[in-house]
């Protein structure tokens, strides 16, 4: 099949995933249902916001200024998130949540069994949330039709979120969802709860911390990179096989580089990821530092401060470098790089893609078909992937100067 025919097929595969299956239309006919049910009885005010963010770091962490701006505007709210146990981690570095509550959201982990019964989940969530008590709720998925369930079922009376199907008719307070990033999507949910920020004042940051910045050090250190030397550093894993590029133009970009910015190279990722990282350090001329699996949020943080420049697909990892300021290069497939590039300036944080002709699908996941038949990301050159590098390694002396900062 030709180029072009792949796309087309792709395009019409995709429309028909994007439309609600048989079961789904089942599921929210029944939804309407419950959600004309009476109310649970409210508990008395308690000044309590329960913000629900089923998804993973990268998605936690855009709706991190969401939550920023809320406590700025309201500080008389204790903020607790509903997340799941991956994101505990990333939450307990900002002030501004008093309490974060976890739950093996249905449908969202990885790598995992997606059974069970996630009705009955539903009604033992709800119970222990009615038992804390909130006022409000802000469903921060737009399409999270479970949280907006268990909002209805714990009994709290203000519920927020955007009006898609499974979840308006569960809300009391809802807004049209609009094609922009999702950190504005989030910051639109939070203004039915408090003024607009400033555009100047809406921000991404991560909090680093001196142990963090201490670790790196001392790895760097071990690794005989001196505290002058360039850094750059590439996360090549990501959550969805269709993400991927290939190890072998991995090699060659990070050889490329090292040589021409004469920069220490080093491979992150988690621990599930080592066989690409390692993949990828075996085809190196250049050699490189490994890190897979080995540090934590806030030491991978501390290590992207410290570098000129990170790069790799569309991932988790690419919105913490962005967040603490070090300029990113990422390749984008089946997502929307206009909802979900790392949030900045973009000519720090460049996107890059093919031009295929399906892309972006925002289909993530192809369990019943090829990955073969995918090639958004796998067809991006190594060429297109260097000219990115060059153009933020070009800024180079602003981000490095003030590497000891903050």
């Amino acid at each position: 099949m030709d180029r072009e025919a792949l796309a087309r097929r792709n395009q019409r595969l995709a429309e028909e995933r994007h439309q609600p299956s048989a079961k789904q239309r089942l599921r929210n006919g029944a939804l309407r249902l419950i959600a004309k049910a009476p109310n649970a009885p409210q508990r008395a005010k308690s000044n309590r916001l329960l913000i629900i963010r089923p998804d993973h770091l990268g998605d936690m962490l855009l709706t991190t200024p969401a939550i920023q701006a809320i406590k700025r505007g309201r500080p008389e709210l204790s903020i607790h998130v509903l997340c799941g146990p991956w994101c505990a981690e990333l939450l307990a570095n900002y002030e501004e949540v008093d309490r974060a509550l976890t739950l093996p959201f249905p449908g969202f982990g990885r790598g995992g069994p997606r059974g069970g019964n996630s009705w009955l989940l539903a009604l033992q969530s709800a119970g222990k949330l009615r038992r804390i008590g909130y006022d409000s709720a802000i469903i921060m998925r737009p399409d999270h039709w479970w949280g907006a369930l268990v909002a209805k079922l714990a009994g709290i009376s203000q519920r927020i979120g955007y009006d898609q199907p499974g979840v308006a008719p569960f809300l009391t307070d809802s807004r049209r969802l609009e094609h922009q990033h999702v950190v504005e999507q989030n910051l639109r949910l939070a203004e039915m709860l408090t003024a607009p920020p400033s555009s100047e004042s809406i921000g991404l940051g991560f909090p680093l911390h001196d142990d963090d910045r201490g670790f790196i050090d001392q790895r760097l250190a071990a690794w005989k990179i001196a505290g002058d030397k360039p850094l750059i550093c590439i996360h090549a894993g990501s959550g969805a096989a269709s993400k991927l590029w290939t190890c072998e133009k991995w090699a060659t970009v990070a050889d490329t580089v090292a040589r021409e910015f004469e920069a220490a190279v080093v491979l992150t990722g988690t621990s599930g990821e080592a066989g690409i990282v390692n993949d990828i350090a075996v085809r190196m001329k250049s050699g490189a530092g490994i890190i897979a699996g080995a540090t934590s949020l806030g030491q991978l943080a501390a290590l992207y401060r410290r570098s000129l420049a990170v790069l790799g697909p569309d991932s988790g990892a690419m919105h913490i470098a962005a967040a603490v300021g070090a300029p990113t290069v990422t390749l984008f497939g089946p997502a929307d790089p206009i909802e979900f590039a790392p949030w900045g300036d973009r000519g720090r944080h460049v996107v890059v893609t093919s031009d295929i002709g399906c892309r972006p699908c925002r289909i993530l996941e192809w369990r019943d078909d090829e990955l073969e038949n995918h090639p958004c990301v796998r067809e991006i050159t190594v060429e297109q992937a260097l000219g990115a590098a060059r153009g933020v390694l070009g800024q180079k002396s602003t981000h490095y100067q003030g590497i000891g900062e903050g």
